[in-house]
């Protein structure tokens, strides 16, 4: 499933589950860095209990990024990554447990896509590297500039992959930084944490909601413990609507599409590398200060409310006069099994099915219309109705043909109104436009450092006049190439690259016109569409793969070795006589080992990551396996404009043929790459306050070799099984940093142990329900969050999850205070060097005013001098005080009088509003307003009910 369309169609058709996150950034003081207290309470007016992160999703855009200056180093990418995780636990602030899961072996079926995937970004970093030489050469010899060529080693993504000494360092590196934070922060003091490493088999996101499903099932679970699952995959969605549990939130950082990307020549923005002209870059800044900055600002995160959503899908989902009851969990269970036809990691999807047309639309449509000859749902627990499944697919397929046809008239019209518009376009472009000092700017933008000015226009325009009348004459009707030279007598032949139309891929299939269903099976499986038998096998393999995914959202894997053997998916009406296909799967398969694994999804190019003789298998013409690593490989667009939208034509790899190749040179493996081809588990990890803690360090000092069950009672209900781990951290033992930047921990109070999770038997059934106890939150939705229009304005997310938010507010007497007190039309004043926030001071809290500077109290912390007269703040930085709540706040001149008298004191002037620039929470229960300095000690529910989600 496409991650940005999927996305892009859920927060359009359901906005109110998006929430924008209210984030504390850490203040600087004289140069040093004070990170934000996570122990205080929450700014978005929330309290999550556990955090989850799916750690694939930060180490890609850390090591890599394409928004700033990669990272020099592995160092600097570790670093990045620990500031990534800090950065959003500031945001979340977990009470109970962290989870950082990485991707380990993944089952089968995924890894033929990370194979395409890997395959995909060797070749294109080849081309790449290719077209970058070649154009560099073409500029230079044109006498373009171009800055010097870097000689760095390219990283390799493909390193990111379990198995590889990245990976098994970023665990060390992982462990450190979770006993550093134990030691260190205040927010972690009482959390667990536990760290799957890729050495633990199975997909980061799976493998947590693996551990979601066994504590549920246990009786010491909390039905309402809160959950935060980080990750941008929009298989999370699916995957916490699964749970069934009552308080389950995404955070993502939110998508913006088209962000700026330099060029890889020159370094510069506005064109990619086959547009560069090598021309010199221009100044930045006065004194060019400014020409390592890229134009672009920190990535924002924004919450997923899945409780929004459940509401949304009841509303639509509820049904009139059903043969049987209506249970709205079933129904949201069924609708995460229809999404699985608009495709996912592990099957292709439906030809006729595609998100940006309303296929998910028109299956709950069909869905509404046909389950009243159902019968019942289409699944339960994970396990899949076929008969029914086989109604709504057929009714797909009646109207298959109209959906061909509506597409193609869809892209045409599409295509015209491009043609035109580029018509247009060049029709309104002017026909001379001035260079130099006479270049057009923008209103406000002349003294801009970019801007050209002349010292001596007389000069200036001298030169001008010259040069046009050194110029050859033209007749009017002499035609121009394109560099603005007269063109030969005749004209010239018009290039294909200036014509209107683009060149468009070829299509063989033409599904809008009849016969397409032979013309698919001919071109995509090369056998004719009268083969009954191969079209059976066909659909029998897509239907394995529905409920083989089904069963992994909802139970686990049900088989390591299954996949779908076909690059191509069947048609809807294909899908006759499914009701009697088995469904079963092998049991007990097992998944492949970390560097089996690299072996069945790295191309040859990346084979530096595996020991030599393992690599040569990749090679060799003479190696059994050659045909496994093609050098080159055919993209088949399948009706797509980019070949990224395209299926990479990859032969499948054979997993007897592998292993019996790889029996060869396992005898040749080291000590240490036998123990990094090995399969670990999950290690947990708490500090001194924590009441495991004496527990665990008794099991050390027993040296108990059995596995000990965990106490519920003393970790929030957590169930499972502890066993000593061989390289635990200790306290009182030196926790050397892997990172040489920095220190090493020589007061440790934190301790680990091996966790693993309750175990079940095999055919054991995860009930896919609500649990008893669990409360509903309150409803969020009002009315007019079902309307569809929005009176033209554009739909914004409200700002935490308190919808009645009081924003912060000036009046305008505290406005002509400031108007006053401050110079105008300056970029800097008496607030460039005012004391910073109370608090940031362990010692002496007053700084001395500079010479000639007045006492003025600090009324906003994060307002800049030269907006203070521009009038009202924006509504999220306002505050409106109620006289009957509270204390009445001092006005801004009863400050100033007071300030006068007394220094900085702590807390006088914390500004009018809460954490990171927001207003305190009025507390129900005391009149008061905000929270205690030191933050309630977790848990401390309120008496109206544990979370306000109003």
């Amino acid at each position: 499933m496409g991650v940005p369309a999927f996305f892009r169609w859920l927060s359009r058709k359901y906005p109110s589950i998006i929430v924008n996150c209210v984030e504390e950034k850490p203040k600087e003081c004289n140069g040093v860095k004070i990170p934000v207290d996570a122990s205080k309470p929450n700014p978005n007016d929330v309290e999550f209990d556990n955090l989850y992160l799916d750690m694939n999703g930060i180490i890609h855009p850390c090591t890599h990024p394409e928004d700033k200056p990669a990272p020099k180093n592995e160092d600097e990418m570790m670093v990045a990554i620990f500031e990534y995780i800090d950065r959003l636990f500031s945001i979340v602030r977990p009470r109970r447990l962290l989870y950082m899961a990485i991707d380990g072996v993944a089952p089968r079926a995924k890894m033929n896509q990370q194979r395409s995937r890997r395959f995909r970004a060797s070749k294109e970093g080849m081309e790449a590297a290719v077209e970058k030489q070649r154009v560099r050469e073409e500029i230079l010899a044109k006498g373009g500039f171009l800055p010097p060529e870097e000689i760095k080693e390219r990283f390799d993504s493909n390193c990111i992959t379990p198995g590889t000494e990245f990976m098994d360092n970023l665990a060390k590196c992982l462990r450190y930084y979770i006993a550093d934070r134990l030691n260190n922060d205040p927010g972690w003091k009482n959390l667990t944490v536990i760290l799957s490493d890729a050495s633990a088999p199975g997909e980061g996101e799976h493998k947590i909601m693996d551990y979601i499903r066994r504590q549920r099932a246990q009786p010491n679970h909390d039905p309402n413990t809160h959950h935060c699952l980080c990750g941008a995959d929009a298989d999370l969605i699916m995957l916490g609507l699964a749970t069934h549990e009552p308080n389950f939130t995404i955070i993502r950082e939110e998508f913006k599409p088209n962000k700026p990307k330099p060029c890889g020549l020159c370094n510069q923005f506005g064109h990619e590398v086959k547009d560069c002209e090598g021309l010199p870059r221009e100044k930045k800044g006065k004194h060019d200060e400014l020409a390592d900055s890229l134009p672009c600002a920190e990535g924002e995160f924004i919450f997923l409310r899945l409780n929004v959503l459940r509401e949304y899908l009841e509303r639509e989902l509820t049904m009139a006069s059903l043969p049987f009851t209506f249970d709205v969990e079933r129904s949201i269970d069924d609708w995460v099994f229809m999404c699985f036809f608009v495709g996912n990691d592990f099957l292709p999807h439906l030809p006729s099915l595609e998100i940006r047309e309303g296929a998910i639309d028109r299956l709950v449509n069909i869905y509404k219309n046909v389950v009243h000859k159902t019968g019942g749902y289409l699944t339960e627990s994970g396990y899949v109705n076929l008969q029914r499944v086989q109604m709504i697919m057929l009714a797909v397929g009646e109207v298959e043909d109209s959906i061909f046809k509506k597409r193609k008239d869809d892209e045409d019209s599409f295509r015209r109104r491009q043609k035109e518009k580029r018509k247009r376009m060049k029709r309104d472009q002017p026909a001379f436009t001035p260079t130099g000092i006479l270049t057009p700017h923008a209103l406000g933008s002349r003294n801009s450092p970019s801007s050209q000015v002349a010292s001596n226009p007389r000069q200036a325009a001298y030169e001008m006049r010259m040069q046009n009348n050194s110029s050859p004459s033209v007749s009017p009707n002499t035609s121009f190439t394109s560099d603005g030279s007269p063109s030969p007598i005749g004209g010239i032949k018009r290039k294909a690259e200036d014509s209107d139309s683009e060149p468009e891929p070829e299509d063989n299939v033409r599904l809008w016109e009849a016969g397409w269903k032979q013309r698919y099976y001919k071109n995509k499986f090369d056998v004719d569409a009268a083969d009954e038998k191969f079209r059976r096998k066909v659909v029998q393999s897509y239907v394995e793969g529905l409920c083989w995914v089904l069963r992994y959202y909802y139970q686990g894997c049900a088989s390591w070795k299954w996949y779908y053997p076909f690059h191509y998916a069947p048609f809807a009406s294909d899908f006759e006589g499914i009701a009697d296909m088995p469904s079963d799967f092998e049991k007990g398969t097992k998944p492949f080992k970390p560097l089996e694994q690299l072996m069945g999804v790295f191309p040859a190019a990346s084979g530096n990551f595996l020991p030599p003789s393992w690599r040569k298998l990749m090679s060799d013409p003479d190696s059994s396996i050659i045909d496994f690593y093609p050098e080159d490989f055919a993209i088949d667009l399948n009706g797509k404009k980019y070949a990224w939208q395209g299926v990479a034509l990859l032969p499948f790899v054979d997993e007897r043929r592998l292993r019996a190749a790889l029996e060869e040179v396992y005898p040749d493996l080291t000590p240490e790459e036998t123990r990094r081809n090995s399969l670990g588990g999950d290690v947990l990890f708490v500090g001194k306050h924590h009441p495991l803690h004496d527990f665990i360090l008794e099991l050390y000092q027993t040296g108990s070799t059995e596995p000990v069950d965990v106490p519920p009672e003393l970790c929030h209900g957590i169930q499972g099984k502890f066993s000593l781990d061989e390289e635990a951290i200790l306290p009182d033992r030196i926790v050397c940093s892997p990172v040489p930047m920095l220190r090493d921990l020589t007061q440790n109070t934190v301790v680990s142990i091996n966790f693993k999770d309750p175990q079940f038997a095999e055919d054991y059934i995860f009930k896919a329900v609500m649990l008893p106890g669990a409360r509903k939150p309150a409803a969020v939705l009002k009315p007019h969050d079902w309307e569809k229009s929005s009176n033209g304005r554009q739909w914004k997310p409200q700002l935490g999850f308190n919808r009645d938010r009081r924003p912060v507010h000036l009046d305008q007497a505290a406005f002509r205070t400031l108007g006053h007190v401050m110079p105008r039309g300056s970029g800097t004043g008496i607030y460039s060097n005012a004391a910073p926030p109370p608090g940031t001071y362990q010692g002496n809290l007053y700084r001395p005013l500079l010479r000639g500077q007045a006492q003025i109290p600090k009324l906003m912390s994060n307002m800049r001098p030269q907006d203070s007269w521009r009038g009202p703040p924006p509504l999220f930085q306002q505050q409106r005080f109620d006289r009957g709540v509270g204390a009445e706040p001092l006005l801004p001149w009863n400050r100033m009088l007071q300030t006068q008298n007394a220094g900085f004191q702590p807390n006088q002037y914390q500004m009018l509003a809460g954490p990171g620039g927001y207003p305190p929470r009025r507390d129900d229960r005391g009149g008061r307003q905000g929270y205690p300095r030191e933050g309630r000690k977790y848990p401390l529910p309120p008496p109206s009910g544990r979370y306000n989600w109003n």
